[in-house]
């Protein structure tokens, strides 16, 4: 999607602090950050939300509890939220499937 802030972001056209790059996922930290952590977990192709996945791409996703438990190791966090909003509902901000992890405070209730 030409308009998607985070195509862009993965393409190179916007700056971001990347974290972690493989060939199906990016992590950046969050530009308008929650708590002291909050980095964004971001799927490489373009799909807005969960239900629009394909076979394959649902294959890939698995990788996103190791790379959120490698970063929790590299940056010295073990208790953390990860937060995935589908949908405009929800709170997606960007329909572009991310997922927010979160850490670094005492984080409130949820509900």
């Amino acid at each position: 999607m030409e308009n998607c802030v985070f195509c862009k972001i993965i393409n190179n056209e916007i700056p971001s602090e990347k974290l972690y790059e493989d060939e199906d996922f990016i992590v950046i930290k969050d530009i308008n950050p929650v708590a002291p952590i909050h980095l964004l977990v971001i799927y490489k192709k373009h799909v807005p939300v969960i239900h629009e996945l394909s076979e394959d791409d649902q294959r890939r996703f698995w990788k996103v509890f190791n790379i959120i438990k490698k970063l929790s190791e590299e940056l010295n966090f073990k208790e953390y939220r990860i937060v995935q909003n589908n949908g405009k509902q929800a709170g997606q901000e960007i329909p572009h499937i991310h997922f927010h992890i979160i850490a670094g405070r005492k984080l409130g209730k949820i509900g």
